[in-house]
């Protein structure tokens, strides 16, 4: 089980520093969400974030590609040091070029799939990612109410997976805590990203540790 800070949610001004305390804390990943202002309405980090954090950390940079075009993108966050890039299949007309171009240059590559579009849209793109990324909340804005009917899209996803005997990551990102957190890792999931729930509570540190240590328990009753 793997916890994923999403530092959205994190105080701006000491970016750097909100990092590092996670990684101190434990987390081996860190979640960025690129937002362009076109694909969804909010703007946030650009490569020279993953850049500058790239120097101060040395956990997994997955970074969540929440933009039109999302090829464009490939080159400019690669050199800037991202571990994993996930692009949304809604935002890209021919998203097996693109998961294919994502590794070409080194990358690990993920496919994410807004609440509404279903999971049959996998189905000629197993063998070409390495993370699918199932949303819980409509992709934009950090803070959203968690969709609970994610949950037996989790468990679809999931038991694919296995009938295929593919061996990459299900992640969920939206409205995960100690309540929903839980649950997606019992329907299947191995990432989970989080924001609120850690960088909302008064120690962001200590919030991470219980979170994770809830997230285990409930994988191994999965």
């Amino acid at each position: 089980m793997i916890l994923a800070p999403s530092l959205l949610a994190a105080p701006l001004a000491d970016l750097g520093k909100a990092a590092q305390d996670m990684e101190e804390a434990g987390a081996t990943w860190l979640h960025l969400d690129i937002m362009d202002g076109h694909f969804v309405p909010n703007l946030t980090f650009g490569p020279g974030t993953v850049r500058d954090l790239k120097g101060k950390v040395q956990a997994f940079l997955d970074v969540h590609l929440m933009v039109e075009d999302p090829a464009f993108w490939i080159e400019p966050f690669a050199q800037a040091g991202a571990d994993l890039l996930t692009i949304h299949i809604e935002a890209d007309r021919h998203p097996q070029r693109t998961l294919a171009a994502i590794r070409k240059r080194g990358l690990q590559a993920g496919l994410a799939l807004s609440p509404a579009t279903h999971e049959s849209v996998l189905e000629y793109l197993w063998d070409d990612v390495d993370l699918i990324l199932l949303m819980t909340v409509n992709p934009g804005f950090a803070g959203q109410a968690f969709l609970p009917p994610v949950l037996e899209k989790i468990r679809r996803v999931k038991a694919q997976a296995e009938a295929r005997g593919w061996r990459g990551y299900i992640q969920v990102d939206g409205g995960v805590d100690e309540r929903t957190g839980p649950l997606c890792a019992e329907a299947g999931a191995g990432v989970l990203v989080a924001g609120q729930a850690i960088f909302g509570h008064p120690d962001p540190k200590a919030a991470f540790r219980n979170l994770l240590r809830r997230l285990k328990g409930a994988d191994d009753r999965g």
